[in-house]
């Protein structure tokens, strides 16, 4: 049976830089776990990446050295993160990010995970070709999605995330006429050209 788009774990990370491969590692992790459109669960830790951060994301997060000092190691969080997530599918914004360093922090406690990712960012820019960005925070203020003000900490984004997928999710059954759209068809729709969308989703109806 194919799974609901509805039931999925979205997750952020925010990490000491851009890549795993050039050494970076991450520093929270913020999730919260999704069924039928319902958020059923959270997780949320910082986590010890066994050096200190660079000035510039304790400021770009409001995570420090000290906070980071009394945190467990990244091998603790990820080996309690892999069974929060199970085989459950995940969502992020700019998944191509989140995965890359989920990926990278299991494969060095020899974990995996049996869930498929999709991208809240790439399903935005196909449904919302109208906005002038899709940055997360400029699309909670374009959707007048509910936050506490707070971006760049884990849980947050996580949370107005999970509001923005729901969003998409539920625009394809109001907008489009697709019932109850499955996981599949979201990663279907974020690969498609923009001149191409109107079709594909008349196609799934």
């Amino acid at each position: 049976m194919t799974a609901p788009a509805t039931s999925a774990i979205v997750l952020d990370f925010e990490t000491t830089g851009l890549s795993p491969n050039q050494g970076d590692r991450a520093i929270e992790i913020g999730a919260v776990k999704l069924e039928n459109g319902q958020v059923v669960d959270r997780f949320q830790s910082l986590m010890n990446p066994g050096f200190r951060v660079s000035s510039f994301i304790e400021g770009y997060t409001g995570i420090t050295n000290n906070m980071l000092s009394h945190a467990p190691s990244c091998d603790e969080v990820m080996s309690e993160f892999v069974d929060f997530i199970g085989d459950a599918n995940l969502v992020a914004h700019n998944a191509s990010f989140d995965k890359r360093f989920l990926d990278a922090e299991l494969d060095l406690i020899g974990k995996g995970y049996g869930g498929e990712f999709a991208c809240s960012l790439l399903v935005s820019r196909r449904l919302n070709q109208e906005a002038n960005s899709h940055k997360l925070g400029d699309l909670v203020a374009y959707h007048n999605i509910a936050n506490d003000g707070v971006f760049h900490r884990a849980l947050a984004d996580a949370e107005v995330t999970a509001s923005l997928w729901l969003l998409l999710v539920n625009s394809l059954t109001e907008n489009h006429a697709i019932a109850q759209p499955s996981f599949e068809l979201m990663q279907k729709l974020a690969k498609q050209p923009k001149a191409s969308v109107g079709k594909f989703l008349t196609k799934h109806k």
